[in-house]
């Protein structure tokens, strides 16, 4: 007996903000082959499936977070031996940009402890925005909480993204978080969204979680009235000292059907490989692209962790025939539908 596949319609895949646990779940559960299909499908109506966009990840100040999320290393509340750093200076965070854009990284992002920004801190924050931008890259800031005086400073700077990942459900949230509420984050990407940066948002699997969790956090971002423009999946990387050192290892095969999800709620989205790819395999990755993930994080360091550096991600791309994207390119269609 033969089984009649299902075909993608042509064109544009309908963006929806109304998905349903259940709608979503029942996608997150198909046969792989068939997940993977329609993953991959979608994904060429939006996206050239071949080309890459490489980021960069520097973290401007280390240590001494005063929030707990329990899979931080640089928390003020874990015992982790990371000693706790200042703003590192502009010309300092320039120069490994430029470094950054020599590699072949097209955006540059940019990270602090903190739970939100000091007034007193902003004048450089801006003046790192300000400069990455003139070297023509993208950039993205990850400071905590913002306020809305906070987001239109960043904006009046130019800046391109602000991360501010959710990290799992609203279920799961208080299990791995108590020093902000799941509400406190989706403030924060109102006032980015408000302030007309682009949102880039997404989680870390592997924390404990159930499949509902995995499923849920993606229903919320897809539900958002915008989705995230950028939209990084991360696999937990335990780190000594954290609550979480002792979480054990998601399924392969649970991971990339996580990431083809989120590429069938959030089309048009940039959906990224993001930290932990130290532990997966090349084949593990290369089942990622196919399921929809366009871009991933460059560089030996992701904050304080390692990540494969570029010649090893070079070989990747090399041996499954990706591009990386050159400043000023983009991988998207040109008919892709608006957010």
């Amino acid at each position: 007996m033969t089984r009649q596949m299902d075909h993608a319609p042509t064109g544009q895949a309908h963006i929806r903000h109304d998905w349903t646990n259940a709608e979503a779940r029942a996608l997150y559960d198909l046969p792989f082959n068939d997940l993977l299909l329609r993953a991959q499908l979608t994904h060429r109506m939006y996206f050239d499936p071949n080309r890459i966009q490489r980021s960069q990840l520097l973290s401007i100040k280390t240590g001494g977070c005063a929030e707990d999320c329990g899979y931080c290393s640089q928390s003020a509340h874990h015992k982790t031996g990371l000693k706790a750093s200042k703003l590192i200076e502009v010309e300092r965070v320039l120069a490994e940009a430029r470094k950054a854009k020599e590699a072949g990284s097209t955006r540059y992002c940019m990270g602090a402890a903190w739970r939100s920004p000091k007034d007193r801190d902003m004048d450089s924050i801006c003046a790192m925005v300000e400069g990455v931008k003139a070297m023509g890259m993208e950039t993205c800031m990850t400071l905590g909480m913002l306020t809305p005086q906070d987001t239109m400073r960043l904006k009046d700077a130019g800046l391109d993204y602000y991360n501010h990942n959710i990290d799992t459900s609203e279920r799961h949230y208080d299990k791995v978080i108590t020093t902000r509420t799941f509400a406190d984050r989706l403030d924060t990407l109102a006032h980015v969204r408000e302030a007309g940066i682009k949102v880039c948002c997404g989680g870390i699997v592997g924390m404990g979680e159930e499949t509902f969790d995995r499923v849920d956090m993606l229903v919320t971002l897809a539900n958002l009235p915008q989705h995230p423009e950028s939209v990084p999946i991360n696999l937990l990387i335990p780190v000594k000292g954290t609550p979480l050192e002792n979480e054990g290892e998601i399924d392969p095969i649970e991971f990339v059907r996580t990431i083809a999800l989120a590429r069938l709620l959030m089309p048009a989205s940039t959906v990224r490989l993001s930290a932990g790819r130290t532990a997966m395999s090349a084949e593990m990755q290369a089942l990622c692209f196919f399921a929809g993930a366009n871009s991933v994080f460059a560089g030996e360091t992701l904050l304080t962790k390692e990540n494969p550096g570029e010649d090893e991600d070079s070989a990747l791309f090399r041996r499954l025939g990706l591009e990386s994207l050159q400043p000023g390119e983009s991988c998207e269609r040109q008919n892709a539908e608006p957010v």
